[in-house]
């Protein structure tokens, strides 16, 4: 299994919410993050931050981008998706979209029993629901049951029902970029088991139409 050296690093973005959550880390004893309020003031301030958060370290010290794909706000997770795609393909490094919601399970893997099933929801439009269900296995690592899709609750309590394994239902916290971090060690996962994604394969999740 891959690791990082101690010189090199890895670089994720939170951007589907107004919130703006940025984290870098080496994954041995260097690990920063931080979040921020910023509104509509986002992409404003979204270059200003990155440049903050990554000194001392340069870009040429990054070995991988994560960034979240969605399910979440239209223009923010399309802001976020576009530059993670810049700088991976400006700096020829692999880039991991990873789910909203997978980062929220993930950020909270060691509540959960091994072989369960853990449903997701988060609100979306007119009344809806961004939902996902994973798979914890033996070894505490989760596959996709269900890909995140969009569903009406009547639709969703019945996709629960018809479960044939026991499940955990968790909702999407207020402050979802402090999951940041859980979408920079879901895209070291993938790095570690050699998946170099090219910034070309990722794509933003929407799940609806931004009307």
């Amino acid at each position: 299994m891959l690791t990082l050296d101690s010189h090199q690093y890895a670089l994720a973005l939170h951007t589907t919410t107004p919130q703006l959550g940025i984290a870098i880390s080496n994954f041995a004893q260097d690990h920063r993050s931080q979040v921020w309020h910023l509104g509509h003031d986002l992409s404003s301030h979204l270059h200003q931050y990155l440049g903050e958060i990554i000194h001392p370290q340069t870009w040429q010290d990054l070995k991988f981008i994560a960034v979240a794909k969605g399910p979440g706000g239209f223009t923010g997770t399309r802001i976020g998706v576009v530059t993670a795609r810049t700088l991976a393909q400006q700096l020829e490094i692999p880039l991991y979209g990873v789910s909203t919601l997978a980062a929220v399970v993930w950020s909270q893997k060691t509540q959960f029993e091994p072989d369960s099933l853990v449903a997701v929801q988060m609100p979306a439009n007119r009344g809806q629901f961004f939902v996902g269900i994973y798979h914890f296995s033996q070894t505490n690592y989760q596959k996709i049951y269900l890909p995140d899709t969009v569903m009406t609750p009547e639709a969703w309590q019945e996709t629960l029902k018809n479960l044939s394994l026991p499940y955990q239902l968790i909702e999407t916290p207020v402050n979802l970029a402090q999951t940041v971090t859980n979408i920079l060690q879901l895209g070291y996962l993938q790095w570690q088991q050699g998946h170099f994604n090219q910034w070309s394969e990722v794509v933003p999740f929407y799940g609806q139409n931004p009307v």
